[in-house]
């Protein structure tokens, strides 16, 4: 009979673990957890920093054949579990917000190219995967969400705070519930930065994830104040393959490293279009602008969308693509870009921790 593994043992085995994104093993970073052995019987939890980890399979695949060849170990249990960890850079009047551990900014250089259904179908996708996400609807001047998530409210609150209206499992504000279909926002500076501090600062966020912030397209106010507001952890930059939205994305990018917004990565919309009979994809506003830009400016690409009918009719009817057909390619390019967009979110998490302990953190791999 062989002898029992010890615990030891097993936590050298799974050194060889390489969480691809932090480039460190999963003993280091702490992700295992609740390891019992009982004989030759082992059982753990490898806690992620985030339910959307896009290689959380491989690393359960890995963990569990690591352990397997640790001498004397009969049977392995290996549970994902995942928490998400949040990442202050305080300043003044940026003081972190009550609920909430990650803020994520989701912008583009002009109008047209989709953000505001990239910023609710990501939000979307977010939450599906397990993470708990709210979104504001910062585009003061043309507030779609309501619309896109098929929300009429009138805001209530808790007797101190604004409750946020809820819908798919998301927690929403939006400009939307306190004007009409057509009534014009006409604010100057000022207004607009009191609004966005009302959103942030006077709301019961619930113990959020992620809060997504759809912001109004271009370089002006609300951006501005949103840096001088809270501490964000990083923006999203969305554009199509023209080479007028890629010069505006550029733009965009140069305004979110200026206001010391770290960019979380690209996304490229209205990438490509599959005729739903035949499957043939058309590039008709180009093919690949938009990695090339994100190389030429040494940003993470988060990935492609296409040109779909069903997402603008999801959008118009109040039911977002991501849950009418959540298992269609279309679906699973959100999903894929949403997963993407958490790992960096936990990278820079990581690196904003590793410096404040004084640890100078590797360079991670995008």
């Amino acid at each position: 009979m062989s002898d029992s593994p010890t615990p030891d043992a097993v936590l050298d085995a799974l050194r060889v673990v390489m969480d691809p994104d932090l480039r460190r093993d999963i003993v280091s970073l702490g992700f295992v957890k609740n390891l019992q052995v009982d004989g030759g019987r082992v059982s753990f939890a490898i806690e992620l920093t985030t339910p959307a980890c896009p290689v959380k399979d491989q690393l359960h695949a890995q963990a569990l054949a690591a352990v397997r060849a640790v001498p004397g170990v009969t049977d392995v249990e290996a549970a994902l579990t995942a928490q998400v960890r949040g990442a202050s850079a305080p300043g003044p009047g940026r003081a972190p917000l009550d609920g909430v551990k990650n803020v994520i900014a989701v912008g583009a250089g002009k109008g047209g190219v989709g953000k505001t259904t990239v910023s609710v179908n990501l939000a979307l996708a977010l939450a599906r995967s397990g993470s708990r996400v709210g979104i504001i609807d910062g585009d003061i001047y043309g507030p779609n969400v309501p619309m896109m998530l098929g929300l009429e409210t009138q805001l209530t609150t808790d007797g101190q705070r604004i409750v946020p209206a809820e819908k798919y499992g998301l927690q929403v504000i939006s400009m939307g519930f306190l004007t009409g279909d057509d009534s014009p926002v006409i604010w100057r500076g000022p207004m607009l930065h009191g609004a966005i501090q009302q959103f942030f600062r006077e709301v019961a966020w619930k113990d959020l994830d992620y809060l997504i912030i759809d912001l109004p397209p271009g370089t002006g106010d609300v951006a501005l104040s949103l840096s001088q507001t809270v501490p964000v952890v990083g923006a999203i930059v969305v554009t199509t393959p023209q080479q007028v939205s890629l010069a505006d994305s550029r733009r965009a990018v140069r305004m979110y490293q200026k206001l010391n917004i770290p960019i979380l990565g690209l996304v490229e919309n209205m990438s490509y279009h599959t005729c739903q009979n035949c499957l043939f994809e058309s590039d008709i506003f180009g093919h690949g602008g938009g990695e090339a830009l994100a190389t030429s400016m040494q940003m993470p690409f988060l990935g492609r969308l296409p040109l779909y009918q069903p997402i603008r009719e999801g959008g118009d009817a109040g039911v977002p693509l991501v849950v009418s057909e959540p298992h269609s390619p279309a679906a699973r390019a959100f999903v894929s870009v949403a997963e993407k967009a958490a790992a960096q979110v936990s990278i820079s998490v990581h690196t904003a921790l590793e410096k404040a302990k004084g640890v100078i953190p590797l360079t991670p791999v995008r």
